[in-house]
C-alpha cells in the first residue's frame, strides 16, 4: 500500500525496528536486563493481552461500534500491546548475556563496567556501561555503542583517551573502574 493511503497514527513498522547496531556488533546485555526483558514480555503476554482481549470481548458484545470507546480504545490498546510483544521478542532473540561481575577485580573497561573519569575541565563523571536495551542516561547509565563508552571502552586505570564531540577533541582520564561482585550483582 502506498504510504500516503496509511493512518498517520500507525507506526510503520521500520519505527518497530530494533536500534541500530555496530556493523558486526552484538545486542549485549547483562543477566539484569535480560530478565527484566524476559519478565515484561511475559507480564504482556500472560496478564496485559488476555485482560485486553476480554475488554474488547465484552465491549463488541455490546452492540453498535462505531460510538463504542471501549472497543476502538481496547483495539488501539492491543496493537500497542502486539506490537511491543514483538519488539521485545526480537531483541530477546539477538541478546548476547554477558556477565560483568566476570571482571570482578579488574581496572580495565569492558561491557558492565562503572567508569569514573576526569575531564579536561577538572569535572568528574561516573557512568555504568551497559546495553542498549537496559541503560537509562538519569541514572548514569550508558549504552556500549554510545561515543563515551566506546572512548572509555579497554583502556585502563590511569589511561588518558580521546572523546570527539561536536564542540572538538576532549580527553578524558581514567580515575576508576569498578564491576560487581560475583554472588551480588545489583540491578
Amino acid at each position: 500500500m502506498n504510504k500516503a493511503f496509511t493512518k498517520e497514527t500507525e507506526p510503520d513498522d521500520d519505527e518497530l525496528a530494533p536500534a541500530p547496531l555496530p556493523a558486526g556488533g552484538k545486542n549485549y546485555i547483562t543477566p539484569q536486563g535480560y530478565e527484566r526483558l524476559r519478565s515484561e514480555l511475559l507480564n504482556l503476554i500472560d496478564d496485559e493481552r488476555p485482560k485486553m482481549v476480554e475488554i474488547v470481548h465484552w465491549a463488541a458484545s455490546n452492540g453498535d461500534r462505531s460510538e463504542n470507546g471501549d472497543y476502538h480504545y481496547g483495539k488501539k490498546r492491543l496493537r500497542e500491546i502486539d506490537r511491543r510483544i514483538r519488539f521485545l521478542t526480537q531483541r530477546m532473540e539477538i541478546a548476547e548475556v554477558s556477565n560483568p561481575s566476570l571482571h570482578h577485580g579488574s581496572d580495565q573497561v569492558f561491557f558492565g563496567a562503572t567508569v569514573t573519569y576526569a575531564e579536561d575541565s577538572g569535572a568528574e563523571r561516573c557512568v555504568t556501561i551497559l546495553g542498549i536495551d537496559e541503560a537509562n542516561s538519569a541514572l548514569g547509565q550508558i549504552s556500549w555503542i554510545s561515543p563515551v563508552a566506546r572512548a572509555l571502552l579497554k583502556s585502563r586505570v590511569g589511561d588518558e583517551v580521546t572523546l570527539v564531540t561536536p564542540q572538538g577533541m576532549q580527553t578524558l582520564e581514567i580515575l576508576k573502574v569498578d564491576y560487581p561482585a560475583p554472588d551480588k550483582m545489583a540491578d
